[in-house]
């Protein structure tokens, strides 16, 4: 999944941006509203972590802008006015969600994960494709390379939520706040064990990848 960061606090957007790449998400960035709608025309981004207070051109007008343009991608506002006039003004302008600073990054990428979900350039129609894994949504329908797998509703939630991350890093928190509603059941064991259910089901080659400290991701082996 493709990014756009417009932030003008450098620091705050080298920072962001690093941790974002580590996720495995592409990230170009912006240091102001004018170099952000030049980005944003020249490529296919799916979601855009805009502050409302910038340079040059501020957020407001760049939201405007896109909604005016039908720009496919997803905006999620940061701002430092984080009222609740400020988040439905904010929301008015035609932005899909609003955060405000300071913010816990967890919560951004958890924010960034579901507008992944829900619009932009990359796979959010009812299909998604990813290595010869395809998923119907609407009929929650599984296959690999044309093959029916059968999965439980937590296995295909986790694989919804695998293959909607475009390549990226998904911790086990992301993945229960994801995909478990029940309290008693949200332990990263539990998502261990139906991961492993998973690529079981899926077979060989295995297509779920993990790493310490970053979670799973899918994708070519």
């Amino acid at each position: 999944m493709r990014l756009l960061l417009v932030e003008d606090e450098a620091d705050l957007a080298d920072t962001l941006a690093a941790g974002l790449r580590r996720e495995g998400y592409l990230v170009d960035v912006a240091r102001d509203g004018a170099a952000a709608l030049s980005l944003a025309a020249a490529a296919d981004v799916d979601v855009i972590v805009l502050d409302r207070d910038l340079p040059v051109l501020g957020g407001d007008a760049v939201c405007r802008t896109l909604v005016s343009q039908h720009y496919p991608a997803r905006i999620l506002m940061l701002t430092a006015a984080g009222t609740l006039g400020d988040r439905v003004e904010g929301l008015d302008l035609g932005a899909d969600d609003y955060l405000a600073k300071p913010f816990a990054y967890l919560e951004l990428l958890a924010r960034i994960r579901a507008l992944g979900r829900r619009g932009g350039s990359g796979n959010s129609g009812a299909m998604l494709e990813v290595a010869g894994v395809r998923l119907d949504r609407s009929r929650r329908i599984a296959e690999r390379d044309g093959t029916p797998v059968r999965l439980t509703l937590k296995e295909f939630g986790v694989l919804e939520s695998l293959m909607s991350a475009g390549g990226g890093y998904l911790s086990a928190e992301a993945l229960l706040d994801d995909v478990w509603d029940e309290p008693l059941e949200r332990t990263r064991g539990v998502v261990k064990v139906v991961v492993h259910t998973l690529r079981r089901k899926l077979g060989a080659p295995d297509l779920i990848q993990s790493a310490p400290g970053h979670g799973y991701r899918m994708g070519e082996p």
